[in-house]
């Protein structure tokens, strides 16, 4: 049944390596979107893309191999923390632009606390079971 299927870990476990896997390869195929976001502070925007993608990309096929998963997950985990404070930047660049109730500046700042249910999410499927 779906609902047997939906509750497993190994389902969610593909499902997250394969969010990640994609996510990376667009940092490769669209790597002037991610420049365009990347917070002043950052050295190196592209190379920082790239980068960024090659880890979103290992960290998605780590979540395939149960040998490596649970390093794999916390790698992810890392990341999206790492990627948190870019997040913060992105949703006030957004309302000091467009104001709080602009509906792409809302989105950004409920993107900000489901990066934490992402975070438990990843741990969930990689690293406690």
């Amino acid at each position: 049944m779906m609902v047997d299927l939906m509750l497993r870990p190994d389902f969610h476990r593909y499902l997250i390596g394969t969010i990640f896997v994609l996510a990376g390869l667009l940092h490769f195929l669209k790597p002037a979107f991610y420049v365009k976001i990347m917070p002043d502070y950052i050295p190196r925007h592209k190379t920082m893309v790239y980068l960024s993608g090659a880890a979103e990309i290992a960290g998605g096929i780590g979540m395939f191999v149960p040998e490596v998963r649970p390093e794999a997950a916390f790698g992810l985990i890392l990341l999206l923390l790492a990627v948190f404070p870019a997040n913060i930047d992105m949703a006030v660049k957004s309302v000091k632009k467009r104001g709080w109730f602009d509906l792409y500046s809302l989105l950004l700042i409920l993107r900000l606390p489901l990066q934490f249910v992402l975070m438990y999410w990843v741990y969930w499927a990689g690293i406690s079971i």
